[in-house]
């Protein structure tokens, strides 16, 4: 494969004007196709075949017209002091402002004075609005109703509050991506010592993730996608992007020094340090992919989106950035005077000619304290974890939201006046076909449910019946209901909040109660609702993640296997991973579910972690470890393979890439850290959650815990079994063949390719002189 690559690598050098004018159209074409084809997206989280789910399922089969999945919006109504919402003109203005919602989609709007929600003293209530379809299927209007309706109430000297999904915080990831741009350009100036090579890299990511994002957003014209799809491939594309050009230039830069004509150091470049991206870049892949495992919609979505975007910023690396080095010539080569081309030029950079970096002195001193340093990095790791014991997950709700924002707003207002629990009702819905006598079937039920309210230790603080009335007009309707759509709904109002444990739990002890139903009655009970969903949803996610990680690391594990020709570096690997994952956890539940630091990213409550983030997490950051360890380890197993003793070849590799590596980790997580000033608690989680995991994988794991466990092992973490070795084909990302292919063919120097940068000795050497 290094010797197909480096034939691309040399193409795209020699026919550089082609390959940037094919990207250019590409990337043309898809941001026409962006801009006139692409739909909505949404942040609804579905998932067929739960209880919840199919609950209301059975509602909408039953009762066409009903939209139980719906949009929904709370109004909060606050009087001013002395004066109460019951008062003549107090009514008045809250129902002339209702009266105001009437659109196509509002299918139900329900007043402070039917709901029953005013506070004791009247000052406070709320009314319900529940629409037809979900809130990205709303129009302009809906939400001008709801604007209307607010300004109605305030003209009456009302405070009037709207809160409910029916609203969202818009993902703009505009200055985040800023952000982390403004990082990275700072770490490649500083790593290449040229701003013309520094903005290389960035030039191929930005590309790269404007053909993504503009692909995924052409695609929104023709199915529905999840919002966080096109944003998560902004975050990894951008990303990977950025280091995977970072790793071909930098080798580009050391072959140059070796003396070799541009065009060939191009190739070489993209044979060596290409093969190690391509491969890097699948292990990306194979863990997004993997999220389809799971069988749950958004997270597919949200894979197979990153994962296009992850596979773009790879052939960009391979193709347009030798290309864009064509055209710069001798101008991003780096300020040291390369060598004259000799035939022993891949001998003379040895580590006796090297100086003394940093990196060097670090791995050198690993090498003679490797038991402590292992010792200590494994405490750190495990200590960072701890807090992730404590794990608590939930869907993203208003509790979450900005102190500031509506939402939040009537949020806390119908916490602090209503109970926690009235902001996540649950609903248990009885179905009567099977039953001889339907109503009595719905009195056993809220018999049983009143029942489990009235113990001591309950979680429940209400249980609203299916007839709430007895106006002859009420109990008409509720029998109809019964007869015709045979159901009946009854509302649950837990004690705590939605996303607190209690009322977790309560829906478990709900089902378990009425397990019964059906052989006292022939009837069936479902527990449903936001909340209901919620659970179900997490409950999913943890029973599907242990064949997640089986598939992902598996195959990761293979590939890996294939990579460095050793059974034990693709094992360790893995298990140093869950140190990553581990503290990447333990530090986004300190900072989000306990509130330690959370101000420094923008937040002003506490609450349980982002229901996806561990599946979500661990794909992504086990693909980004697997990036580092390849990049890594490769050049070790370069030197090892080249005749180097194993602990040396450890120190050669180590000095070669950890500073080009510490580079790419740096530019990382500027660029996840990014996301984390976004008002979009999705983003923010997963945004914080990747930075803190490539931060503690790339300089806790990859370059403390990984170099003392190879200097202990020594030689025998390059074995593995005979067997194996026949079975395993050859990949030569070292670029053994491909060096020995191109020593048999002779040099490869057109006569319109200049062979040496000018002598630049005298002005300050840059960092990449070390890689």
């Amino acid at each position: 494969m290094a010797w197909q690559l480096f034939r691309l690598g040399r193409w795209s050098f020699r026919h550089r004007w082609t390959v940037v004018g094919i990207w250019t159209l590409l990337l043309l074409t898809l941001a026409v196709g962006a801009a006139t084809l692409s739909g909505r997206t949404n942040d609804n989280f579905e998932l067929s075949g739960l209880e919840s789910t199919q609950a209301f399922d059975l509602i909408k089969e039953r009762d066409p017209g009903a939209a139980p999945d719906g949009a929904t919006a709370r109004i909060v109504f606050q009087a001013p002091e002395n004066t109460s919402l019951t008062d003549p003109a107090g009514q008045q203005a809250v129902t002339e402002a209702l009266a105001a919602l009437t659109t196509d989609n509002v299918h139900a709007v329900l007043d402070p004075f039917t709901l029953g929600a005013i506070t004791e003293d009247g000052r406070t209530g709320y009314a319900s609005v529940s629409y037809a379809h979900s809130a990205a299927d709303l129009s302009p209007a809906d939400r001008e109703a709801l604007e209307t309706a607010r300004d109605i109430a305030e003209r009456a000297g009302l405070t009037a509050t709207v809160g409910g999904d029916v609203l969202g915080v818009e993902m703009d990831g505009a200055l985040a991506e800023l952000m982390g741009i403004a990082i990275a350009l700072v770490v490649l100036a500083l790593t290449f010592g040229s701003l013309l090579a520094a903005g290389m890299p960035l030039l191929t990511a930005l590309v790269g993730v404007g053909i993504g994002v503009a692909a995924i957003a052409t695609l929104t014209g023709f199915t529905e996608l999840s919002t966080t799809t096109p944003a998560l491939g902004t975050m990894l594309g951008l990303a990977v992007g950025i280091d995977y050009a970072l790793f071909i230039l930098s080798r580009y830069q050391s072959e140059v020094r070796q003396g070799r004509p541009l065009e060939e150091a191009a190739g070489r470049a993209v044979g060596t340090a290409g093969s190690a991206v391509v491969f890097a870049g699948l292990t990306v892949i194979i863990a997004l992919v993997g999220l389809s495992v799971c069988g749950i919609g958004f997270l597919t979505e949200m894979g197979l989106g990153g994962a296009f975007t992850v596979a773009v910023a790879v052939l960009v690396a391979l193709t347009l950035l030798p290309a864009l080095l064509g055209l710069a010539g001798t101008r991003v080569t780096g300020r040291r005077s390369p060598k004259k081309p000799t035939a022993a030029s891949d001998a003379d950079d040895t580590p006796a000619t090297r100086p003394r970096t940093l990196g060097r002195r670090w791995v050198e001193g690993l090498a003679r304290y490797r038991w402590p340093a292992l010792v200590a990095g494994i405490a750190i790791a495990a200590g960072a974890a701890l807090p992730a014991a404590s794990l608590q997950l939930a869907l993203p709700g208003d509790s979450t939201k900005p102190a500031d924002s509506d939402a939040r707003v009537a949020y806390d207002l119908i916490s602090d006046e209503f109970g926690a629990g009235a902001n996540g009702p649950l609903l248990v819905v009885i179905d009567t076909d099977q039953a001889p006598d339907p109503a009595s079937a719905v009195d056993t039920a809220t018999q049983t449910l009143a029942t489990l309210a009235a113990r001591p230790d309950s979680s429940i603080a209400a249980v609203i019946p299916a007839l709430t009335s007895d106006n002859p007009e009420a109990v008409q309707a509720y029998t109809q209901q019964l007869s015709t759509a045979r159901l009946a709904t009854l509302t649950v109002i837990p004690v705590a909040g939605p996303s607190h444990q209690s009322t977790k739990d309560l829906v478990a002890d709900l089902r378990t109660t009425l397990a019964d139903l059906p052989e006292q009655t022939g009837a069936r009970a479902m527990v449903t609702g936001l909340t209901a969903v919620d659970v179900d949803i997490s409950n999913a996610l943890i029973d599907v993640f242990p064949l997640y990680l089986a598939v992902v690391v598996g195959l990761a594990v293979i590939l890996l296997i294939a990579v460095f020709r050793s059974l034990w570096v693709p094992l360790k690997a893995a298990l140093g991973f869950l140190f990553s994952v581990g503290a990447a956890l333990g530090a986004t539940v300190a900072v989000f579910q306990w509130g330690w630091l959370n101000q420094f990213v923008g937040l002003d409550a506490t609450g349980p972690v982002l229901f996806l983030l561990p599946i979500l997490l661990t794909g992504i950051l086990f693909g980004l470890a697997m990036d580092y360890e390849v990049f890594l380890v490769t050049r070790m197993r370069e030197a090892y393979v080249h005749g180097t003793p194993a602990p040396q070849a450890v120190i050669d590799g180590f000095t070669h890439s950890a500073r080009v590596v510490g580079a790419a980790a740096l530019i990382m997580v500027g660029v996840f850290a990014g996301f984390t000033l976004t008002d979009d608690i999705i983003l923010k989680t997963i945004g914080f959650a990747l930075a803190v995991g490539v931060l503690v994988d790339a300089f806790l794991v990859r370059m403390l815990i990984v170099p003392a466990v190879m200097f202990i092992i020594g030689r025998h973490i390059w074995w593995m079994p005979r067997a194996m070795d026949r079975l395993i084909p050859t990949v030569d990302v070292e670029g053994e063949a491909l060096a020995a292919r191109l020593a048999a063919n002779g040099p490869h120097t057109p006569q319109n390719n200049a062979a040496a940068a000018p002598d630049r000795s005298a002005t300050r050497e840059p960092i990449a002189q070390d890689l």
